[in-house]
């Protein structure tokens, strides 16, 4: 049986009942963490920006669908766009494996195709649950070595996850999730030159437009092709180089993967459960530099006063962004706002990060001086098998002592409680009152309650 239709078969049989309490869990944790963005991005120019673009693409057009924070209605495909491009701009995304964010695509095709069909909310977090496991199988080995052909992971993965949940919603059966599969095959996409050379590339906005259209044709009975993934002209091919599992790079510093692992303990095993917050509006793997280094000197009472320097020993791609084929923050560039060592200064120094703020200081914001003088103490070591995310912490003082903590590399997996708790402070600067976010919160973790998930959810995030 072909990679396609066997996890075709594993979507199209799915049910609520099947799913595990923490799977169920972590698809209300993401769902929360993607709504949460987009509120935070409801007014910045990004988001205004993909509004105004899609009004005037679509002018005349039919309005079957809404447009987060805002209430417009626009077709399937541009409120998809729009809710896509808003969530990114807010930058609280989920990761996995430090270059893709499963809910920038998988969330809005999500809400698209449950409030178009009407989808309970048992309905929306099966089709969550099988987005993410799905897109999270098909990449994970694979990440760093597509990185490294000059495609972007996200967006390339990312449109078999949002077709997954659109088609799951929409009652494909497993015969037509296999079609949509292969149609996502021809329609993946996404480039690294434009965003090095100066631009803004398409991403996840451009796979969720893409991930519908490959749905409609897996609708109306487009033949896609049996062995689109793994053929020998297929996805992996083309993607990866070779359907045959060798690695350009890997996390692990292996350089072989296997095809068939993708499908081993489909149901049983779930990868989505890997998938961790970005709680703070910067690259992935900065976060645990902030908290991991905040605990250390919390613990052992260090001041900024007493440090001397900071050692952080850390995987070694994440010191070569985004590919160490393409670095833009190769370990040689000095420390500077928005680098590993700044967030690591501000862990140290201020015990965390702002939630409302980016990878650096806004209009009338400023960094504590503290925090731009200590990040030219901060060294980064690379190394090929230490765990992503998982960067072990070492202070030194300046009586002469050292204190080291090892990340985990979990620090940012957790449950919906404690994912309601870390983004509960953004609710000041969102356009809903802090009562209706707290509603949105409590809609969330009932979403298994609710018989019309996307209309609550939607509403919710509108202002009065």
């Amino acid at each position: 049986m072909s990679l396609s239709r066997e996890l075709a078969q594993f979507v199209g049989r799915l049910k609520y009942e099947d799913l595990p309490a923490v799977v169920v869990d972590r698809a209300k944790g993401v769902t929360l963490e993607a709504l949460a963005s987009a509120l935070v991005a409801h007014d910045m120019p990004a988001s205004r920006q993909a509004l105004a673009m899609m009004q005037e693409e679509e002018a005349g057009g039919g309005g079957a669908a809404t447009v987060l924070c805002n209430g417009a209605k626009l077709t399937k495909a541009g409120a998809a766009f729009v809710n896509t491009e808003t969530i990114f701009a807010g930058g609280k995304w989920d990761t996995f494996r430090m270059l893709t964010h499963p809910g920038t695509a998988i969330l809005p095709a999500t809400l698209v195709a449950a409030e178009v069909s009407g989808a309970s909310g048992r309905d929306f977090l099966v089709a969550v649950a099988a987005g993410y496991e799905v897109m999270e199988r098909m990449a994970a080995e694979f990440i760093p070595t597509v990185m490294s052909r000059g495609f972007h992971a996200g967006p390339v993965f990312g449109i078999f996850g949002a077709a997954i949940a659109a088609a799951k919603l929409g009652g494909l059966d497993a015969e037509q999730i296999h079609g949509a599969i292969a149609q996502c095959v021809n329609l993946a996409s996404g480039n690294l030159e434009g965003a090095r050379s100066g631009g803004r590339s398409l991403r996840e906005g451009g796979a969720v437009r893409n991930a519908l259209l490959a749905v409609a044709l897996a609708r109306h009975g487009t033949p896609g092709g049996e062995t689109t993934l793994e053929g020998e002209a297929g996805f992996y091919h083309s993607y990866a180089g070779n359907n045959r599992g060798e690695l350009r790079y890997s996390f692990t510093g292996d350089n072989r993967g296997d095809l068939a692992k993708i499908t081993e303990g489909l149901g049983r095993d779930w990868i989505f459960l890997e998938t961790l917050y970005r709680i703070y509006s910067t690259a992935g793997y900065n976060i645990a530099h902030v908290d991991v280094t905040a605990r250390l000197c919390e613990e052992n009472n260090i001041r900024y006063q007493d440090i001397d320097r900071i050692e952080a020993l850390v995987n070694w791609l994440e010191t070569e962004y985004p590919s160490p084929a393409f670095p833009s923050r190769g370990i040689d560039n000095p420390p500077q706002i928005g680098s590993t060592q700044y967030f690591s200064a501000w862990g140290a120094v201020e015990r965390g990060y702002p939630l409302l703020r980016g990878d650096r200081p806004g209009p009338g914001e400023s960094d504590p001086p503290a925090v731009l003088e200590l990040m030219h103490r901060v060294t980064l070591i690379p190394t090929v098998r230490r765990t992503l995310f998982g960067p072990r912490i070492t202070v030194f003082t300046k009586d002469g002592r050292s204190f080291t903590k090892e990340g985990t590399g979990r620090e940012f997996i957790w449950g919906f409680e404690e994912q309601a708790r870390r983004i509960r402070p953004v609710a000041p600067g969102l356009a809903i009152s802090e009562e209706r976010f707290a509603e949105l919160i409590d809609a969330c973790r009932h979403l298994d309650q609710i018989d019309h998930a996307a209309r609550q959810l939607i509403t919710l995030t509108i202002p009065s």
